[in-house]
């Protein structure tokens, strides 16, 4: 994993909006997973604004969401569709049938979610996969767990997901109590993966997901093994890992060979 540090929340979505363009410019009719939330909205005026002034074209662009609340319809101002319509898809060329959100009104979670790991495979799979993180190391809302799940699928959220994810409802009793979420399989099959992490409240999972031990009670852990993951986290978010950056992967392995850009090499532990 490459962790990259920024000196605030606006060179982080600047930084991050390079790369999702320039993947646009290089291969016109590419697959980009997107996220929602708070820290992705930046990049996403980023990329808009890039868009108006540069002529950035997105019309042979397919999109592909991480999640969506079970239950809500697309046109509810709390779905995740229509986020994704007021952040970014209304500011952009990119063609409605190229968007895919999974669809919170289906009552039936395994269609639902089945559907929408074959759109994803029709597609070609996901060439740049857009993630936030958690403050429990959630990723998408694959939460703490025994394991690993693989697939697109109906997942129970959290108290701490409901809680953070109440102050964009009336009342935390809104909040929808279930989602449906790309898997953890799903999300590592990307070929590259861009993870944005902003603020001092995230700088201890930032420690605990890019720097300890792989597990999924810390979800966003896994992205340590993925062949092409890039982090950009602003100096906030960071805050916490500074002895940990010259050491590796933080495995706490002395024979460690991870370089600085979190490698893991062959002799070290968490590497097996």
């Amino acid at each position: 994993m490459q962790i990259f540090v920024t000196k605030d929340y606006q060179e982080m979505s600047e930084a991050a909006a390079d790369m999702i363009v320039d993947l646009v410019e290089e291969k016109p009719g590419c697959v980009l997973g997107l996220a929602t939330g708070s820290t992705p909205e930046g990049l996403y005026a980023e990329i808009a604004k890039r868009h108006e002034a540069e002529d950035i074209d997105f019309s042979r662009v397919a999109t592909f969401n991480l999640d969506e609340y079970r239950g809500l319809p697309a046109d509810h101002e709390q779905s995740y569709h229509y986020f994704m319509q007021k952040h970014l898809f209304s500011k952009i060329n990119v063609r409605p049938e190229n968007t895919h959100v999974p669809n919170g009104a289906n009552p039936d979670a395994q269609a639902a979610c089945d559907a929408y790991e074959a759109s994803i495979l029709l597609a070609g799979g996901v060439d740049l996969q857009l993630l936030g993180l958690g403050h429990n190391g959630h990723i998408g809302f694959n939460e703490p767990a025994p394991e690993f799940p693989k697939e697109t699928h109906c997942v129970d959220l959290t108290e701490s997901t409901i809680n953070a994810n109440s102050r964009l409802f009336d009342s935390a009793d809104e909040v929808p109590r279930q989602a449906y979420t790309m898997g953890i399989g799903t999300i590592m099959a990307a070929k590259q993966v861009l993870v944005v992490v902003s603020g001092e409240d995230k700088a201890q999972i930032v420690r605990d997901a890019f720097f300890g031990p792989v597990t999924p009670e810390v979800p966003a852990s896994i992205l340590q093994f993925h062949p092409n993951a890039v982090a950009i986290v602003d100096e906030a978010a960071f805050s916490l890992c500074g002895d940990l950056a010259d050491e590796g992967c933080g495995c706490g392995d002395p024979d460690c060979d991870c370089d600085h850009d979190h490698e893991h090499g062959e002799g070290c532990a968490c590497h097996e």
